[in-house]
């Protein structure tokens, strides 16, 4: 049985394949995490609603730290999470779907670890590929079974929020190589790697970011957009959950804190 987290991002809030799903409230050092706990395809699913319920949270103030303890405590192995992106790469349209390889984090106030504090101690994770390889291969191989348009890779840039960015920041963005423009990727991801748990992102473009859109940008079009790709997005989770093949690609994300002992709760 796999034992798996699906953390949604803007517009997947209660996928309909998830009905029926125990709500659970997970107390953590770090706060409250709301869990929708239940069972499909024969494996253990947990559900998490980021912005939580009528996406009331802002990407900046999310509970990061709260959410993956809790999905470490409850079990999970792997997270597949969704987020709403602007594209700077111009093959990278509305619509399109990208499974992400490598991320810039140009976040700022976000406290991105576990190990901040004398009792925990001092951990340096490995993180020269932020994304599980083995859930990567998974995500693709479902999407390659649907007609969905999607890229195998790219580079997701993690900013601050809540504004949108800078025409500016994004020419910047795209000079170093970024391919998408989000805002809640990180710490998620590297949390999840100091919990010793495989993580994977599936990114929706729902705009150009700013500079290359010909209108300004606005919160009201990407929950538009969003509501064009939910069904795609809720085919591939369902999808995803079910998948029961053998990975050929590896990983040592069950491993990354060995050298110190491990991650414990």
């Amino acid at each position: 049985m796999r034992k798996i987290a699906i953390i949604g991002g803007t517009g997947i809030y209660s996928p309909e394949a998830l009905n029926g799903f125990e709500q659970k409230i997970v107390e953590t050092p770090y706060g409250q995490a709301l869990c929708n706990i239940g069972h499909m395809a024969g494996n253990q699913v947990i559900f998490i609603t980021r912005h939580g319920v009528g996406h009331k949270t802002p990407p900046h103030k999310v509970n990061y730290r709260a959410n993956i303890w809790a999905l470490k405590s409850l079990g999970t192995e792997e997270i597949f999470a969704t987020t709403a992106v602007g594209s700077l790469n111009p093959e990278m349209k509305a619509g399109h779907f990208v499974v992400c390889d490598n991320v810039l984090d140009f976040t700022k106030s976000r406290i991105n670890t576990f190990y901040d504090t004398p009792e925990r101690g001092v951990v340096h994770a490995d993180f020269s590929y932020p994304y599980c390889p083995a859930l990567r291969e998974k995500v693709i191989k479902c999407l390659e079974k649907t007609d969905i348009s999607f890229h195998k890779h790219g580079v997701y840039v993690a900013t601050e929020g809540p504004r949108f960015e800078s025409a500016a920041e994004i020419k910047m963005f795209a000079m170093l190589g970024g391919d998408v423009v989000g805002m809640t990727n990180m710490p998620e991801a590297i949390l999840a790697r100091e919990a010793e748990m495989c993580y994977t992102n599936c990114s929706i473009v729902t705009n150009m970011a700013a500079g290359i859109s010909p209108t300004p940008l606005s919160h009201s079009e990407v929950v538009e957009a969003m509501g064009r790709s939910i069904q795609n997005m809720e085919k591939l989770i369902t999808a995803f959950i079910a998948y029961n093949e053998p990975a050929e690609a590896s990983c040592g994300c069950h491993e990354a804190l060995k050298e110190f002992g491990g991650f414990k709760l």
